[in-house]
């Protein structure tokens, strides 16, 4: 069996927590060199000196080193399971000079199709895109057993990137996202452990809350965000010191129309009144990075005509201020992500593209903006050749 075969085979063969070591050192050379039958004290010798026998071909991040990294920040909400999806964000955040731009996908924490999410990761990694997993649907009387097997199975693949996003759920303080209930203590435990449970897997995994409703009120179906946050904070406390990153619903109300311009809670900068309170009242020391994982103004288009909102031409006109007058220019905001790709009605007036695929005129907006080339620590291929060498006499 030839030694490029043998490799092949070998990273196959190989457990996540020994290829996540490899990956994290970057190379199979020093002490890994012997999982791949290769003799280390051949490896120095010059091609001419031996025989060529073969090579080794391996997978690493690329080490960024001290340069500063570029991102480009726009980013869509699509979903796993329709490959077209990522074609059409690639064509919108990847547009006019950018590189590498985001894609938030949702994630059941119970889902163990493995060939669903291979192609996932395959199709990031090959079209350029950041992936932001966002857990859903942990049943809280299983949490731990649910949340260990998530990490396991979501650290088997090959991640785009070194740093992998992980969103804990979406909305804990609307009871419609949490099992039809507002339970602040409950998600603030569960928030603990998730963290430390991927943490456990692989310390590259890179944690963000899930994102609250920051225009909610306290009534039987929701919590005023600052509320239920206090309530976390309370129940375990530092939690918020725990998280890698703030992810925020910064939408711009009301009725999903408000202004590019407007400020406070109720607005595309809603994550600045988050990150104030964060700092303020719940002592949190670290410069958090803002992921904005939903966003977005409803258009009037849709399967049925809704003049409660703005045209989309509005909608475009918006988005192109938003993006060049404040997340970009704000360099807490790591990635804005704005809801969605595609949705079944009523919610298709926030759709990006109709069923057909066609896309409304503010993702024509959005795809014309001037992008940056990011350049994460992405995953990369190196090659490795050993070499046959006679015996000494």
């Amino acid at each position: 069996m030839s030694l490029a075969v043998f490799v092949v085979i070998g990273f196959l063969m190989l457990d996540s927590g020994l290829l996540t070591n490899l990956l994290r050192r970057g190379s199979v050379l020093g002490d890994e060199a012997s999982i791949f039958g290769v003799d280390e004290a051949v490896l120095g010798k010059k091609p001419d000196q031996c025989e060529i026998h073969g090579s080794i071909e391996y997978l690493y991040y690329e080490n960024t080193g001290f340069q500063k990294v570029k991102n480009n920040k726009v980013g869509l909400y699509i979903y796993a399971e329709k490959k077209s999806f990522f074609e059409l964000a690639q064509k919108l955040v990847n547009s006019n000079g950018g590189d590498w731009g985001y894609v938030l996908v949702p994630y059941n924490v119970r889902d163990r199709d493995v060939d669903k999410w291979k192609e996932v990761f395959r199709m990031t990694n090959d079209k350029h895109l950041v992936p932001i997993i966002q857990l859903h649907e942990v049943n809280p009387d299983n949490y731990e057993k649910e949340t260990n097997e998530a990490a396991q199975f979501l650290n088997q693949f090959m991640w785009p990137i070194r740093n992998r996003y992980i969103s804990i759920y979406n909305e804990p303080n609307d009871s419609r996202f949490w099992g039809g209930k507002v339970d602040p203590k409950e998600y603030a435990v569960i928030m603990r452990y998730t963290i430390a449970a991927f943490k456990k897997e692989n310390l590259d995994f890179f944690m963000i809350n899930g994102a609250l409703n920051t225009s909610a009120s306290t009534n039987e179906v929701s919590t005023d965000a600052e509320i239920f946050m206090k309530k976390m904070n309370e129940k375990v406390p530092g939690i918020f010191n725990q998280l890698d990153g703030w992810a925020s619903h910064s939408y711009p109300q009301p009725n999903f129309s408000g202004k590019p311009d407007g400020k406070g809670r109720l607005s595309i900068r809603a994550y600045e009144s988050e990150l104030d309170f964060l700092k303020k009242e719940m002592g949190v020391k670290k410069e958090l990075p803002v992921f904005i994982t939903e966003t977005g103004w409803a258009h009037a288009e849709g399967e049925s005509y809704n003049s409660s909102y703005l045209t989309a031409e509005f909608v475009g006109k918006y988005f192109k201020q938003a993006y060049e007058k404040v997340w970009m220019k704000d360099d807490r905001v790591w990635a804005v992500t704005p809801f969605t790709i595609w949705y079944e009605p009523p919610y298709d007036h926030f759709s990006w593209v109709n069923r057909d695929g066609v896309p409304y005129e503010h993702y024509e907006v959005v795809k014309s903006i001037k992008k940056v080339k990011g350049t994460p620590a992405k995953l990369e291929t190196g090659n490795e050749v050993s070499l046959g060498c006679p015996p000494k006499s």
